[in-house]
């Protein structure tokens, strides 16, 4: 279980700790840090967007670290980009189904490893060493490609009672 952080009282201060915390989180998950970052601070922002220039204030970075960081977000969709109306300024904001579009593109990189240690097979014998790790990584993916989509489908269920109640 998760430690509750020491506020001292201060929302701010806790605020900023939980950011850097979920960006850690992000970041030893693969994530790049500087993109860790700034996905966090869109996540909480009380508005639920932010301008490259509040992202920059806010995370004491240069405008360079911010547009490389928004270039990878919205390139593996987990932020949008918005202008109101009338406005110069983009607005990134968290796309509230990129959790469920990562899990999603994630078959593809499990097809690969399923494949890979299928073609693995092909050379080392199931009743080898290196042959029974393969074929257990071969059952394993193949394992999550069969789960995935049926979770997907009852998070879709699941997500769809939430939003009518």
């Amino acid at each position: 279980m998760a430690e509750t952080p020491d506020t001292g009282g201060d929302r701010e201060t806790a605020a900023a700790q939980f950011l850097e915390r979920f960006a850690m989180i992000m970041s030893e998950s693969g994530y790049p840090r500087m993109a860790a970052r700034v996905f966090a601070a869109v996540l909480v922002s009380e508005e639920g967007r932010r301008t490259a220039a509040e992202l920059a204030g806010q995370l004491r970075v240069g405008p360079p670290a911010i547009s490389g960081a928004v270039k990878y977000l919205m390139r593996v969709g987990m932020i949008t980009r918005e202008r109101d109306p009338g406005q110069r300024r983009d607005h990134y904001r968290v796309d509230q189904s990129a959790w469920y579009k990562a899990a999603l593109s994630s078959d593809e990189v499990y097809r690969r490893f399923e494949e890979g240690a299928h073609d693995g097979l092909a050379v080392f014998s199931p009743d080898t060493p290196a042959g029974a790790r393969l074929a257990e990584i071969e059952r394993f993916f193949a394992f999550l490609r069969s789960e995935v989509p049926k979770l997907m489908h009852k998070w879709q269920e699941l997500n769809a009672v939430s939003e009518d109640g």
